[in-house]
């Protein structure tokens, strides 16, 4: 089966301009790739660059070398030469992202958070209210609450509002950071069924699980980040 996501030599590293312009190497010539339906759990001591590559893989640092694809609209498109309008468009359709903090938005409700990607991908609004509707109470949010801009929500709140925006559209690829980190015993139970259902739709899904037990139930397989003077 031809991958999702793949990279080819990536690497990437920091520059501390404060400390003379010292480069701090994090990723070298890594090798990944991820395929519709599978779940590829990154692993590795904290430190070693995983939420680094994760955030190369959605575009937010740029690769110093080697190349990342994406099968996007039936091509395999090279997410490091893609321009911004690309990027929205990669974005909106192919690639989601559930960080481990909610962007607030001033005055919108969760509910409106948790529709506006399935309507930017052409749902009707009310069928995405109703979907958002549904994910929100699913994860335990109570109906009170999605009307109100949860800026004032509890962490564990703005995660589950978050969690159900990333999963309320039909993304082929999602990058899960820390999705179950603030979330209880019964919350972390419907997190690890909305990933089964991702992957047995044809979701190919990459993600930092801290949460040992979750990794061992939602990952098909590891893939190891390690700091570079270990995997010299």
């Amino acid at each position: 089966m031809s991958p999702s996501l793949w990279t080819e030599g990536l690497g990437k590293s920091f520059c501390l301009h404060l400390q003379g312009g010292v480069r701090i190497p994090v990723l070298e010539r890594v090798d990944f790739s991820v395929s519709p339906g599978e779940c590829v759990a990154l692993a590795g001591p904290s430190g070693a660059g995983k939420s680094t590559l994760m955030r190369c893989l959605y575009g937010n640092y740029g690769a110093e070398h080697g190349s990342i694809f994406i099968r996007h609209d039936g091509a395999a498109v090279e997410l490091t030469a893609a321009d911004a309008r690309a990027m929205r468009e990669i974005r909106r359709k192919t690639l989601g992202y559930v960080s481990q903090f909610l962007r607030v938005i001033p005055r919108v409700g969760a509910l409106d958070i948790v529709a506006e990607p399935m309507i930017a991908q052409g749902m009707a609004p009310d069928a995405a209210r109703a979907r958002a509707e549904a994910l929100l109470l699913r994860l335990n949010l109570p109906s009170r609450l999605h009307h109100l801009p949860p800026a004032t929500f509890s962490g564990g709140e703005q995660q589950r509002v978050n969690l159900a925006r990333g999963f309320a559209a039909t993304y082929p690829i999602l990058l899960l950071d820390e999705p179950t980190a603030s979330l209880d015993a019964a919350n972390r139970e419907v997190v690890i069924s909305l990933i089964a259902e991702a992957k047995a739709a044809g979701t190919a899904i990459i993600g930092i699980f801290h949460d040992v037990e979750v990794r061992d139930r939602v990952a098909d397989r590891l893939f190891e980040v390690l700091p570079i003077q270990d995997a010299a």
